[in-house]
């Protein structure tokens, strides 16, 4: 699956943001039915998200919806009126653990095979928002419709209140967990994805947070405002100086290699092929986005 740097959640039930969302430059985008939408306006909401799913996908919109979850089984409605050819994935709220992401992926494919689309197009990332679900993230990760998880952790929101922290900007108390979800997601091949930055104005905070992020392993970040876009995806996209630095490593290793060595010291430390090998992933990771990939 490609990359997502920045996944923007947008109220189902405005509009007017919905149409915007496609210029705010996010990766992808959440078109949210879940705690965002009032009871009263969920039907009506339900039916905006199903027609526009279409004209933002031929934007080049990534597109996603969140949808609810009841006492057993997620929005069975919700499902039938968004699985539909455009949309990339279902984000999973919420999920006690692997059986209830199991559950969503078998109601995915009904809906799927109901709209004649073809099973396993629509994949799943679930958000882990109670303490066994984040427990069990290799679990769920190794699922084979699930694209990514993400490890979020929100002032005062479910994560918190899951695990009784107190939560902090520095995020201390986080790095355990969110750790926890890049491992478990590397190790299944799928995207670690982290946030959720509820300060939107605090755009300083902001960057420190998504840089914890980066530098802890996560692919991207959940975001609630397009101002957050642009320094999201920045700070996950390697910056110019990063990738001269490891195309510098890549051609002294070349080198090196064709004078018959297998290693070389490059600015001051030493280097081999495990080293050259990240920095050929972290080059192509930058062309990838460069490039609109």
């Amino acid at each position: 699956m490609k990359p997502i740097r920045s996944f923007l959640f947008v109220p189902a039930n405005k509009e007017r943001m919905i149409d915007k969302a496609a210029d705010a430059g996010a990766d992808a985008i959440i078109l949210d039915l879940e705690d965002s939408v009032p009871p009263d306006e969920k039907a009506e909401a339900r039916a905006l998200v199903a027609g526009k799913i279409e004209a933002l996908a031929a934007k080049g919109q990534r597109v996603w919806v969140r949808v609810n979850k009841s006492a057993h089984l997620y929005d069975y409605d919700d499902l039938m009126a968004v699985v539909q050819p455009g949309l990339e994935g279902i984000v999973v709220s919420k999920p006690w653990g692997p059986e209830d992401v199991h559950t969503a992926a078998c109601m995915v494919a009904e809906a799927e095979a109901r709209n004649n689309l073809e099973v396993g197009t629509v994949r799943l990332i679930p958000i882990l928002e109670t303490a066994r679900s984040m427990q069990l993230c290799f679990e769920i990760a190794e699922h084979p419709r699930v694209a990514g998880i993400v490890g979020c952790t929100a002032k005062n929101a479910d994560v918190a209140r899951a695990l009784g922290f107190i939560w902090t900007p520095q995020g201390r108390e986080t790095d355990y967990l969110k750790s926890r979800v890049v491992m478990a997601a590397r190790a299944a091949g799928k995207l670690p994805i982290g946030g959720l930055w509820q300060q939107v104005k605090d755009l300083e905070g902001l960057e420190s947070f998504t840089r914890d992020d980066r530098q802890l392993g996560m692919a991207g970040d959940l975001i609630l405002h397009p101002s957050n876009v642009e320094i999201v995806n920045r700070v996950f996209t390697p910056t110019a100086d990063e990738v001269a630095y490891y195309r510098g490593m890549v051609e002294a290793l070349d080198a090196a290699q064709a004078a018959g060595r297998a290693s070389v010291m490059y600015d001051g430390e030493h280097i081999d092929i495990a080293h050259v090998k990240t920095a050929r992933d972290i080059i192509a990771l930058a062309e990838g986005f460069s490039s609109g990939g």
